[in-house]
């Protein structure tokens, strides 16, 4: 590994250029409203070259003949642009394209030799053809991706991949724009990553990855990535209503305050608002309540530098049924959506400011930097054991946080000629500070009594990582990508609840993250992959620093294989074959502030998707996943891993026509699973249809959309769990459940302007 590090060094600080060769800059604009366009394939066609844009448009070919070339530009929901231009010996020419909107043409795809084909590829496709109605749904965009709620809506989504149950996001790195949505240490679980401050509306695109293999990614990154980029500039205004079943409401709005351009130099500003209400289907009333706010701002220092700020914040409050045991439903004591508890419930909200400045230097080098900065406050109440443990008062729970969050993230990326080869090379630098005061857990009773506080402290949690990430065209059929990333931690709790006492514990540690990585272009249809490396997630800091800073950070190892197929020209398919390890890990159970040992565990899948353009105006989408997930050094009939799906499948069919006719009509299976170690108790699958049409035209929109349309009876969000309720002598451990959506029917309207 040493020696792969040392040659990566010496391809970044060597570069050898043609004495007397020329080369070619451009960049790639939204033509409406001058936006940079990210990820836009971009091809010298009489060349045999081809290179994509970074995240400020610009694209860079070096090393070339003297003579004209054709550059064709493709972006999917883009026309095609095509532009000649002349090089000149040791002279860089310019140009620039500025693309215009068009329909979804799945021929225009092109199977090039990218990293990560399957997110260019399928999370392109998606975003332009999935109607997007909840923060919810932009998380269903990466295949295979399953979330349930509850506890009621405000509290952050379960969610399951590639044979995780991954709480909520111990194993799955999300960011908006650059920021971090997990929280590290947090009162109800690590890596929890409460999403609904994002409006769906502002999402321009979704990347993610599967797997450990991609060196920007660092904590959390174990079963994928998923990163939203945010609109930067509004082609319209937008104010919309929406009503629905279950005294549900929304109202958003999306507005320009600044779009100014002169020349090559832009500035856009806008701002979006987003109301929701909604009692729910419940028996008891949700009172659901949230606001969110997001202003940004992007615009031209001058031809080469852009500068980015943006502020979102939300709010939100809600009262939630929580969990209910089957043994009450089937007796008849409750219904199917009625309640044992209906005091669960909670308040969060959160702020993030963000600035981000990016430069295309002289050397055609990219430099990033971004400082932000999020407060935070929690506060949850939940029961799920009922009267187990207090038969008088009950068992709820209050789990309760403040936080600041302080971060900076920097890259430089450039592209060279080395050695005959086209090398991209990433240099990146990430900081992370989390600041918490008074941590808490404690036994509540009706939200307003605390009976007894069984933690109580202050978290500093500080993550330094850099990394290396470099890629090589060995030939115009292969291309290697390698990458190393280094990660300290410094972990310091200070324990409250004896206050006589200062009790201060400190813990750290490193890891070192290998990745290694291959792309096989057999042609422009056909790509193969090859991937692997470590990855890791941490462990909560009142874990690890009691053992001295034992297990904070657990590797997990894992590769894959698969291919990305283009058979015919409007048809895609994607398929690979993983393995993934995971080391043992101990878990911070913020429901109970126990520390449990999860075991060294593997899991082995199957993914496939396939996206298909049946008529200009219709689409069809298809995702299947198969995992086998197992704990390792356990027996072999106790080897389950509880709640960690097996089988999941997504797909439906979109339209789109030119009359203003649009929609989809989609379903959701996941299969029956383990609820615990011996698959004695089965979490139940389900399958469930979704159906949304809209009318839209170019000065208004209206639309209805049904979840659950053949309105099954289904659990959402299921556990076995050890409980007792008032009138029992004796506990009962059984499936607790959350009961999902019945029928449910929205409407909407909007206006754009």
């Amino acid at each position: 590994m040493k020696h792969i590090f040392l040659f990566f060094l010496i391809s970044f600080f060597t570069t050898v250029l043609g004495a007397h060769n020329g080369s070619l800059r451009g960049s790639v604009l939204d033509a409406n409203t001058r936006s940079p366009l990210a990820g836009a394939l971009v091809t010298l066609e009489n060349a045999n070259r081809q290179t994509y844009t970074d995240n400020l448009g610009f694209y860079q070919f070096a090393d070339l003949a003297a003579g004209s070339y054709m550059v064709r530009v493709n972006y999917l929901g883009y026309d095609i642009d095509a532009q000649e231009v002349t090089v000149r010996d040791s002279e860089t020419s310019g140009i620039a394209h500025y693309l215009v909107r068009g329909a979804v043409e799945l021929q225009t795809v092109e199977i090039a030799a990218a990293p990560n084909v399957q997110s260019q590829v399928v999370s392109a496709l998606d975003i332009h053809l999935r109607p997007v109605n909840t923060s919810q749904d932009v998380l269903r965009m990466v295949p295979g991706l399953f979330i349930a709620q509850h506890a009621g809506g405000g509290k952050a989504e379960q969610i399951f991949l590639r044979g995780f149950d991954i709480d909520h996001g111990t194993d799955i790195a999300i960011s908006t724009d650059g920021i971090p949505v997990n929280m590290v240490s947090h009162a109800h679980g690590q890596g929890y990553a409460d999403l609904h401050y994002l409006i769906p509306e502002t999402v321009e695109r979704v990347n993610f990855g599967k797997g450990p293999y991609y060196a920007p990614y660092g904590n959390f990154a174990t079963a994928g990535y998923v990163g939203f980029q945010t609109k930067n500039a509004l082609d319209r205004n937008m104010v919309k209503f929406q009503t629905g079943m279950f005294d549900t409401y929304r109202a958003l709005g999306m507005f320009k305050l600044i779009d100014r351009q002169q020349g090559n130099r832009t500035h856009n500003a806008y701002v979006a608002t987003d109301y929701f209400f909604s009692n729910n289907y419940f028996d008891s009333p949700q009172a659901y309540n949230r606001f969110s706010f997001m202003g940004k701002y992007n615009g031209t220092v001058n031809e080469n530098t852009y500068l980015t700020a943006m502020v979102q914040s939300f709010t939100s409050s809600w009262d939630a049924s929580g969990q209910i045991p089957d043994r009450a439903v089937d007796s008849g004591q409750i219904g199917f959506f009625g309640a044992i508890d209906d005091t669960e419930g909670g308040n969060t909200n959160r702020t993030n400011v963000s600035l981000q400045l990016g430069t295309q230097l002289p050397d055609g080098g990219l430099l990033r930097n971004q400082f932000y900065l999020s407060h935070y406050e929690f506060e949850l109440f939940s029961n799920f054991t009922f009267f187990l443990e207090d038969p008088v008062n009950g068992d709820q729970i209050k789990q309760k946080e403040k936080r600041n969050l302080y971060g900076y993230n920097s890259s430089y990326n450039r592209k060279d000629d080395w050695a005959g080869l086209d090398w991209e090379t990433e240099i990146g630098l990430q900081v992370r500070a989390d600041e918490t005061q008074n941590s808490e857990l404690s036994r509540t009773k009706g939200r307003q009594t605390t009976l007894e506080r069984l933690a109580l402290g202050d978290i500093n949690e500080a993550n330094i990582g850099v990394y290396l990430n470099e890629t090589v065209y060995v030939t115009p059929w292969l291309m290697l990508n390698g990458g190393l990333r280094f990660d300290q931690f410094y972990n310091k709790y200070v324990n409250k609840l004896n206050p006589e006492l200062y009790d201060r514990q400190i813990a750290s540690a490193n890891i070192v993250s290998p990745k290694l990585n291959a792309y096989f272009t057999v042609n422009d249809r056909l790509q193969l992959f090859v991937n692997s490396g470590y990855g890791f997630h941490s462990n909560d800091t009142r874990v690890v620093v009691p053992q001295n800073g034992k297990e904070i950070l657990p590797k997990a190892l894992g590769f894959e294989g698969g291919f990305a197929w283009k058979p015919v020209p409007r048809v895609v398919l994607t398929t690979s074959v993983w393995h993934l390890n995971l080391e043992q890990e101990f878990v911070y159970v913020g429901d109970a502030a126990v520390v449990e040992a999860g075991g060294e565990t593997r899991r082995n899948g199957v993914d496939f998707s396939a996206r298909a353009q049946l008529f200009d105006w219709l689409y069809a989408d298809l995702d299947v996943n198969y995992t086998n997930p197992r704990a390792l050094d356990v027996p072999e009939n106790e080897d389950n891993i509880p709640l960690a799906p097996l089988w999941t499948s997504i797909g439906g069919l979109s339209f789109n026509t030119k009359a203003g006719l649009n929609g989809s009509l989609r379903y959701r299976y996941l299969g029956d699973r383990p609820a615990n170690e011996d698959n004695s108790v089965v979490a139940t699958g389900y399958f469930l249809m979704d159906a949304l049409v809209n009318y839209t035209r170019p000065k208004f929109e209206v639309g209805l959309s049904i979840e659950n349309l053949l309105d099954q009876r289904w659990k959402e969000a299921q556990f076995d769990t050890e409980s007792r309720l008032f009138d029992e002598a004796e506990p009962s451990s059984e499936i607790h459940f959350t009961p999902g959506t019945p029928f449910n029917l929205r409407a909407h309207v909007a206006f754009f302007f």
